[in-house]
């Protein structure tokens, strides 16, 4: 396995993750979850990604079970938030804690940053940054991040505004593909920003759970290893069986920066797919944001903006 310094927190990571979200779906058998965690750090991986809303909690559960008997202490273990007010934000990390079975979660992040006013909110004196820091000051918690799916200037007003309110990221999460070199581009507009700021990459939707494999342009492998050539801390791959878990450490093996000549004949290859983003459906559709879904798990407005709209 390769490992990276996670930003300017000096941590090691490996530069591949296991996403959380396939672990809860109810066509993987609890036990084949728990064996693929126990599996990925026994052979290297110690990058854990999770969210609160996976699968209403079995993500985060099969995950808590996947690091008893000693794998807590060998894991570095990321999961994330939807609240942005301070109190459901508290509630939800606790809850998160409680589930995945542990005193301490090395990184916690502001889940789906896909809205301009979602910084605000969670900048606010009552927002759900408050709350992160207010956890991290009782050591239940290491690190703050944020992810989003949606616009990379959605991403860099998020960094504005903690920058206005003097907070600095550890990590920021987003997709970083083949495809998203050509549309709406993270790679181009947000990566050269973070790298700026020595703060940690963290990539994921390379293969955007196989949506880009339809277009039939690139390889599994093609994908992991052009998002590994980015100046990525972390790839986060979705793995659903133990095929998939060999197919990443056997890109990992594999893996060498891609010179200018083998980038450039990837992107020829998935320019005319990419150009409109149907393969990107995360940022060109709703589909995939599970907040605007279930808006309650943002938590209310700020009280001073709620008493502005009439009743």
């Amino acid at each position: 396995m390769i490992y990276r310094t996670l930003g300017s927190t000096g941590e090691k990571v490996s530069a591949i993750g296991v996403g959380g979200w396939h672990l809860g779906l109810k066509t993987v058998d609890e036990q084949l979850a728990i064996r693929i965690v126990r599996s990925a750090i026994d052979q290297g991986i110690n990058f854990l990604d999770n969210s609160w809303d996976y699968n209403e909690g079995a993500s985060e559960l099969r995950m808590g079970k996947a690091l008893r008997d000693g794998y807590r202490d060998q894991a570095f273990l990321m999961t994330k938030i939807d609240g942005r007010s301070k109190k459901e934000a508290a509630r939800q990390l606790d809850e998160s804690l409680r589930r995945l079975g542990v005193e301490y979660i090395d990184l916690v992040q502001h889940h789906e940053i896909i809205r301009f006013d979602d910084p605000h909110r969670i900048f606010h004196a009552e927002g759900a940054n408050a709350a992160l820091l207010k956890a991290r000051e009782a050591g239940k918690l290491r690190y703050i991040g944020f992810t989003g799916h949606k616009d990379p200037r959605i991403h860099l007003h998020m960094l504005e505004v903690a920058k206005e309110n003097g907070f600095k990221f550890d990590t920021v999460q987003m997709p970083l593909n083949v495809m998203d070199a050509h549309y709406r581009s993270f790679e181009k507009q947000v990566v050269p920003e973070l790298v700026k700021l020595k703060i940690g990459i963290l990539g994921m939707k390379s293969m955007a759970n196989g949506i880009l494999l339809k277009s039939k342009t690139v390889t599994p492998v093609e994908c992991l290893h052009y998002a590994l050539s980015l100046p990525t801390s972390v790839v986060i791959t979705g793995i659903d069986s133990m095929e998939i878990l060999d197919q990443a450490f056997a890109a990992a093996e594999s893996f060498h920066p891609l010179s200018d000549d083998e980038r450039d004949a990837l992107l020829r290859k998935t320019r005319a797919a990419a150009a409109t983003g149907q393969f990107e459906p995360f940022k060109t559709s709703s589909i995939f944001d599970s907040t605007a879904e279930n808006p309650e798990w943002l938590g209310e407005e700020p009280p001073e903006i709620r008493e502005l709209i009439p009743a």
